[in-house]
């Protein structure tokens, strides 16, 4: 089938929902834990798809032979290697719109690929991380910019990430040791500095997961004595987490401030320096959502996709 530029090919029909992840995740050899979690969450995700009759098939997102205009809809899961292959996935991204409908969609999935993103959102009035953005290219330096914002400790990380790559904790101590990481980062890429947030070592950080604009669940997220980085890739740990009112409405909230609804949507909140509840993060490509905490969820979402189908 030729795809021509500018045109959407409609889907011939042979699926329903095609659940994305990566290639190292189709039939593993090996199976640790967090391979298994992968797995299991995918098969949670299938099977409420699958209640409902629809065919759904499990693909890599690079997958060479598979023709994308075959399938209806197209649903992120674990393609946790797109910000290490970005050029690759961009490209990809252009291809299969043209074919087939993502799940989020091509024109979200952009908007939320660049930390700019919290700009907008500051502008629609949803309280975010103070933030500074460093672009491409600049010819400033880490002891300048501290001085300049007044900022004694800081994070450091690029605006297209993804499991804390190239995230520092920075302070007058250590500030010199970094600044040629630095000027190498910034000749290639954004960066954006913020005021580091003691809250999230002390209390940890809130992941609330919201699909189709209604709150499912929600986890705790707590870093390891020593460090600031929660992910579980540095010792972090997670735990069921019951939310207040307030902070539930924020995350749908932060939602439906977006351009357009997300079907599925990972909130990390935190509170900030102030007490306030502020986002982190808005995640809307491919997040962890923690199905395995709450089963249920993965319902939720398959009847927000079954509806969209019909």
């Amino acid at each position: 089938m030729t795809q021509r530029s500018g045109f959407k090919i409609k889907s011939m029909g042979q699926y329903d929902v095609i659940i994305l992840t990566q290639k190292e995740y189709i039939n593993p050899l090996q199976k640790d834990e967090y391979i298994q979690n992968v797995l299991f969450e995918d098969e949670l995700v299938q099977n409420a798809l699958e209640y409902h009759n629809l065919k759904v098939k499990r693909l890599a997102w690079d997958d060479p032979d598979f023709n994308w205009s075959t399938t209806k809809y197209v649903l992120f899961r674990a393609t946790w290697d797109y910000y290490h292959r970005f050029s690759e996935f961009s490209q990809w991204l252009t291809q299969i719109s043209n074919q087939t409908t993502l799940l989020n969609s091509e024109a979200i999935i952009r908007w939320n690929i660049d930390k700019h993103y919290l700009f907008d959102l500051h502008r629609n009035g949803i309280h975010v991380a103070e933030t500074y953005f460093i672009e491409q290219g600049a010819s400033t330096t880490l002891k300048a910019l501290h001085h300049q914002l007044g900022w004694k400790e800081t994070v450091l990380k690029p605006c297209i990430s993804g499991g804390a790559r190239h995230t520092y904790k920075l302070n007058s101590d250590n500030l010199k040791s970094h600044e040629s990481i630095f000027k190498k980062l910034i000749a290639s890429e954004g960066m954006m500095l913020q005021p580091f947030q003691y809250n999230i070592v002390e209390k940890g950080e809130i992941s609330m997961m919201v699909f189709n604009g209604e709150f499912t669940h929600a986890i705790l997220k707590i870093a390891k004595t020593g460090d600031f980085r929660v992910q579980d890739d540095f010792g972090g740990t997670v735990h069921n987490y019951s939310p207040t009112k307030e902070e539930i409405d924020y995350a749908e909230n932060c939602v439906k401030t977006c351009s357009e609804l997300p079907m599925y949507a990972r909130v990390d909140i935190f509170e900030d320096n102030d007490g306030k509840i502020a986002l982190a993060e808005l995640e809307l490509i491919e997040p962890e959502l923690w199905f395995r905490n709450y089963p249920e969820a993965a319902h939720v979402l398959a009847n927000a996709i079954n509806k969209k189908i019909k």
